[in-house]
């Protein structure tokens, strides 16, 4: 549990398209909680993005783990992404450089549901959506181990190697099992894919084995990947925390995330335990909507809910999360959600009502 007396610094980057504009809702709700609820924030901004790319050249500063690491507490990620940029290099740069610099090897996607009219199956309420899925964040398929020979060839071969190793399995496996203890939670389910890939996911296999029998008191138990997805859909109650492996937990944590009505309102967090970690909306940047006052802002609201909670402000985090769902509930939100406001007007009312 961090300190939540001590001032904790917190980096914020905007990015590119609409984390611009939601960057800005959440820098005013830190802003209003900071002066009203007296929370020791420094809020510093950085340009990291494509602007400063195409302008410089440069993407994450030489020198800006190192800052990152020393001298901040938090990074707050709008979403990076822009058509001038067609490879999107920054944007990889920038977050997968973060991520695996810092080795925020715990990527955690909380799924809830808000407002059961937000859910696409049928019949679905808010108990039966709220689970939290762990992701292992700096290995797997993600690591950039690869290569091509005889490139724009019709002879092109493409290797894209799939990393395991045992500490970077048995980390995230404890993470999600002290999470699931910690919280008063009962059920962990590990997803994998040792059928087909007995090497790499074989040792996921039995790294969990051997870590289960620590914790005697978690009912864990194992679904492959396809058979989990198909149980997401069928019966998402049945699960409380769920942990894969990165492009596993990628897939299905967007998955996920549509049962809870979309990455709107999805948060997410990038975690070192008890070292700076990284807090992202996942929803991207859509440059089309950039400047036109149409971003839904949830998701970063959410985002820093999360960021709250672990920087020690729990009942920070739980009065933005009752903020939001009651704005859902009042259709207090952009139209993509139902309502009929714009992005400040949503940051305006969710500000007001966390003033009473």
């Amino acid at each position: 549990m961090a300190d939540s007396s001590a001032r904790k610094r917190i980096a914020i980057i905007p990015g590119d398209g609409i984390g611009i504009d939601v960057t800005a809702e959440a820098s005013k709700l830190l802003h209003h909680l900071a002066a009203t609820r007296r929370l020791p924030l420094e809020l510093v901004t950085f340009d990291w993005g494509a602007d400063q790319y195409l302008r410089e050249g440069v993407s994450l500063p030489a020198g800006a783990l190192e800052m990152l690491r020393r001298d901040f507490h938090a990074i707050f990620v709008g979403a990076l992404g822009d058509p001038r940029v067609p490879s999107n290099q920054h944007a990889a740069d920038i977050l997968l450089g973060i991520r695996f610099g810092l080795d925020l090897y715990v990527n955690q996607r909380p799924v809830k549901l808000l407002d059961a009219r937000l859910c696409p199956l049928k019949s679905r309420v808010e108990r039966d959506v709220n689970f939290v899925i762990f992701r292992e964040n700096t290995e797997g398929l993600y690591a950039g181990v690869g290569g091509n020979f005889k490139r724009d060839t019709p002879d092109e071969i493409a290797v894209q190697e799939d990393v395991n190793t045992r500490k970077g399995v048995e980390r995230i496996l404890v993470y999600a099992f002290e999470y699931t203890r910690v919280r008063g939670l009962k059920k962990l389910c590990m997803s994998d894919k040792s059928n087909a890939l007995p090497f790499g996911h074989g040792l996921w296999r039995r790294a969990f084995q051997e870590v289960r029998q620590r914790y005697p008191d978690v009912e864990s138990s194992h679904l492959y990947i396809d058979t989990l997805a198909m149980e997401m859909v069928r019966d998402p109650g049945q699960f409380e925390v769920i942990v894969t492996s990165n492009m596993f937990g990628d897939i299905i944590s967007d998955l996920g995330a549509q049962l809870q009505g979309g990455l709107g309102v999805a948060p997410s967090a990038n975690i070192h335990p008890g070292a700076v970690s990284m807090f992202e909306t996942v929803h991207g940047s859509a440059p089309k909507l950039a400047g036109k006052n149409l971003a839904n802002p949830m998701a970063a609201f959410l985002t820093v809910g999360m960021m709250l909670d672990y920087l020690g402000w729990a009942g920070e985090s739980t009065r933005i999360e009752n903020a939001v769902r009651d704005a859902i509930r009042q259709n207090k939100t952009t139209p993509d959600l139902g309502g009929s406001l714009g992005t400040r007007e949503v940051g305006e009312w969710i500000v007001e009502e966390l003033s009473h």
